[in-house]
C-alpha cells in the first residue's frame, strides 16, 4: 500500500521488460502480481509528474494486465469506456516513457486515441460509448470473416447512461461474441446516484450471502458471470479466460476499488479522481477561483431568493461546483447520473409545472442533450437556464472535452438568448439575467480562473446591449467572452476600439451599425468555432443590411485542436494577444 506519491522514478525492473503486450505475454502467471505492484508505483510517479486522471487507473491495474495477457491485442479489440482508466493501458502499450508528459502538447493524450496507437481501438472521452463501439467492431469482424475477440470495459457510473442499455439491448439480438466487463467500483467521478447504483449495491450484499443476483443482465440475454474480485489474479485470470472463450454475448461483473493501492485515494476517491502536477514544496500552488465557483455561489444566492429554483446536473456536481447547493438545498438538487438527455427533459417537465430549472452542464456534454433542448424546451417555449461550463478550449483534456460548438447549436433556436461573460461580475449578472428571462437562456463560460469571486447585488442586463471598453479608430474589435483581456492588450497599444458584446443573441446591431460606419475593419473575437459562431452572426447581420465594412472573424479554426495547455491552444489558434495583433495587421495590409 502506497501512502505518498513518489517524486523520483521508482525501480521497476520487471515493468521495464514489458514494452508491449507481446512481451507481457512471455511472463509467467506468478510474475503478474509483481508486475502489478511495479505498474502501480510507476503510475503514481508518472501522474505526479504530469497531473491527470488518477484513481480510475489505479483501480484497473490487474484488469489491464490480465486483458493484454489473455487477448491478442491489437488484433483483438479492447475498448475502454470514457478513458479515465486508460493510463495503465498506455504504459503497457509502448508509451511508458512518454507518460510523464501525458496531457502536454508533446505527450500522449489523456484518453484513448486511434491516431496515437493501434492499441487504442476506439477514441473516447465521453462516457457510455464502449458497448456500442465494441458491438460494431465485433459485427464488422464477423461479416468480414476476421477471427477476433472483442471486449468493452465499462464502469458502473457509465452504465447509468441510456446509450449503454441501448447497446446491450441490441447485442442481445445478435449472436456476436462480445464480452462486456462491468468495472464496478461504486463510483463515477462522484459517488453514483440512482436505481442502478442501488441495484448493484444489493448485488454485492447478496454475494456475501451466496446469492448472486444476475437477473437484470440475464433478462437482456447476456450470460452473466460474477461478481469477481478484480484485484485477485487467481480469480481474475481463469474467469476472464473462460468468458473470452464462451460464444455469444457475455457479461462479466468485476468488483474493484477506485484508487486501489494508494491509501489517500482509497479514502477519498472523489478528491483523487484526478490530481494536478506535484510541485516542489518551495512552490506551493495557489488555489484559483474559477468561473464554476462564481456559478456555485450565484446559484445558492439565487435559491435563497426564489424557492422555485431547481439545480440539475448530469453527474458533474464537483466540476460544476454544486457541492454547497446540494448540501444547503437537497430537496431542490438533482444529480441524474450520466444522462444528459434526461437532465434536459427533466428540467423541461419541471418548467411545465412552474418551477425554474437551472441545468449545469459542460459544453461538450450539452451536445448529447441537443435534441432535447430543441424539441422539449425551445419549441415548447419553456423557461430554463443553461449554465454552460467549460465553453471554448479546455487545455489538457483536448478535443473530446473542448466546448467549441454550443453557440452554433443554440443561436439558431428562436426565442433563445446567449450570453458570454468576460469577468466574474459579468457572469453573475448574466446568470441573473438569464434566470429572469421567460424562456430558454444560456450563459457560456470557460474552464479558466477569475480574479475574484463576485458577490453582492445582481443586475438584470438590458437584452442585447454591449459595453464599450475602449474608444479608438480604424479597427473595432467585438469581443464575445473571456478573451477580452487578450484583446485589450492589442487595442490599447494600437488605438483600436474595443467593445465587449456580452450577447451573441440578441446581437447589439445598433452598436455594430455605428462602428461599421466609422471604422475600416470590424474584428470579431470568440473562444468558439469560427464556423457558426458569434462572428458568423455578425457576418449575417452585415450581409442582410448590405454593410460593406470588411469583417475579420477570429476564433477556433476548422480543425481539431489537440491537448496542450489552454494558453498553448490559444496561441495555436491565433487567439492570444500576439496572434490577434498579427491577424489584424495582415488584414489591414491586404
Amino acid at each position: 500500500m502506497f501512502h505518498s506519491i513518489p517524486t523520483q522514478r521508482p525501480a521497476t525492473p520487471l515493468l521495464d521488460q514489458v514494452n508491449d503486450p507481446a512481451s507481457l505475454r512471455t511472463l509467467k502467471h506468478n510474475q503478474l502480481e509483481e508486475l502489478a505492484s511495479q505498474l502501480r508505483a510507476y503510475l503514481l510517479y508518472s501522474v505526479g509528474q504530469s497531473g491527470g486522471h488518477f484513481g480510475a487507473g489505479l483501480g484497473v491495474i490487474e484488469l489491464t494486465i490480465a486483458l493484454h495477457y489473455l487477448l491478442n491485442t491489437p488484433k483483438d479489440n479492447l475498448v475502454w469506456d470514457v478513458g479515465h482508466q486508460c493510463y495503465p493501458h498506455k504504459i503497457l502499450t509502448e508509451r511508458r516513457e512518454a507518460m510523464p508528459k501525458i496531457r502536454q502538447g508533446d505527450g500522449p493524450s489523456p484518453f484513448p486515441k486511434r491516431e496515437e496507437s493501434p492499441f487504442d481501438s476506439f477514441g473516447v472521452g465521453h462516457s457510455s460509448t464502449s458497448i456500442s463501439a465494441a458491438l460494431g467492431m465485433a459485427i464488422a469482424d464477423k461479416l468480414q470473416g476476421i477471427e477476433s475477440k472483442t471486449v468493452a470495459v465499462i464502469g458502473d457510473g457509465a452504465m447509468t447512461a441510456g446509450m449503454a442499455f441501448e447497446a446491450l439491448n441490441h447485442a442481445a439480438h445478435t449472436d456476436t461474441n462480445l464480452l462486456v466487463i462491468l468495472n464496478d467500483n461504486d463510483m463515477s467521478i462522484s459517488h453514483n446516484e440512482g436505481g442502478l447504483a442501488t441495484y448493484l449495491a444489493k448485488n454485492l450484499k447478496n454475494r456475501s450471502a451466496g446469492e448472486t443476483t444476475a437477473a437484470l443482465f440475464e433478462a437482456l440475454d447476456f450470460e452473466y458471470t460474477g461478481p469477481v474480485d478484480g484485484h485477485d489474479f487467481n480469480q481474475l485470470l481463469p474467469t476472464l479466460e473462460k468468458v473470452l472463450n464462451t460464444p455469444g454475448p457475455q457479461f462479466l461483473h468485476l468488483i474493484t476499488t477506485k484508487g486501489k493501492g494508494f491509501q489517500p485515494a482509497e479514502d477519498d476517491p472523489v478528491g483523487y479522481h484526478a490530481i494536478t502536477k506535484i510541485e516542489p514544496i518551495s512552490q506551493p500552488k495557489e488555489k484559483k477561483i474559477r468561473y464554476s465557483n462564481v456559478f456555485g455561489r450565484w446559484v445558492c444566492d439565487m435559491a435563497e431568493t426564489d424557492n422555485r429554483l431547481t439545480a440539475i446536473t448530469p453527474a458533474m456536481r464537483e466540476g460544476s461546483d454544486l457541492i454547497e447547493f446540494s448540501s444547503r438545498f437537497p430537496q431542490r438538487y438533482f444529480d441524474v447520473a450520466i444522462a444528459e438527455q434526461h437532465a434536459v427533459t427533466l428540467g423541461a417537465g419541471m418548467a411545465c409545472q412552474k418551477l425554474k430549472p437551472v441545468v449545469a452542464i459542460y459544453s461538450t456534454f450539452l451536445q448529447r442533450g441537443y435534441d432535447q433542448v430543441v424539441h422539449d424546451v425551445a419549441i415548447q417555449k419553456l423557461d430554463m437556464l443553461l449554465a454552460i461550463d467549460r465553453a471554448g478550449l479546455v487545455g489538457e483534456d483536448g478535443a473530446t472535452h473542448a466546448g467549441c460548438f454550443d453557440i452554433a447549436m443554440l443561436r439558431c433556436l428562436p426565442n433563445t438568448i446567449i450570453m458570454t461573460p468576460s469577468s466574474a461580475e459579468e457572469q453573475r449578472n448574466m446568470l441573473y439575467t438569464g434566470y429572469k428571462y421567460p424562456g430558454l437562456a444560456a450563459v457560456r463560460y470557460p474552464r479558466g480562473s477569475v480574479s475574484e469571486l463576485a458577490n453582492g447585488e445582481m443586475s438584470k442586463l438590458p437584452l442585447g446591449q454591449s459595453k464599450t471598453i475602449l474608444e479608438g479608430s480604424r479597427v473595432a474589435v467585438l469581443n464575445f467572452g473571456p478573451l477580452l483581456h487578450e484583446a485589450e492588450h492589442v487595442a490599447k497599444r494600437e488605438g483600436y476600439t474595443l467593445i465587449d458584446m456580452r450577447f451573441v443573441k440578441p446581437l447589439d446591431t445598433q452598436a455594430i451599425a455605428l462602428i461599421a460606419a466609422s471604422h475600416q475593419l470590424i474584428v470579431t473575437l470568440e473562444d468558439h468555432s469560427i464556423i457558426g459562431g458569434a462572428g458568423s452572426a455578425v457576418s449575417e447581420y452585415l450581409h442582410t443590411e448590405k454593410i460593406k465594412t470588411p469583417l475579420l472573424s477570429l476564433g477556433i479554426p476548422d480543425r481539431w485542436i489537440s491537448h496542450a495547455s489552454r494558453q498553448e491552444q490559444l496561441k495555436e489558434c491565433g487567439l492570444d494577444s500576439e496572434g490577434i495583433a498579427q491577424a489584424i495587421a495582415e488584414s489591414l495590409n491586404r
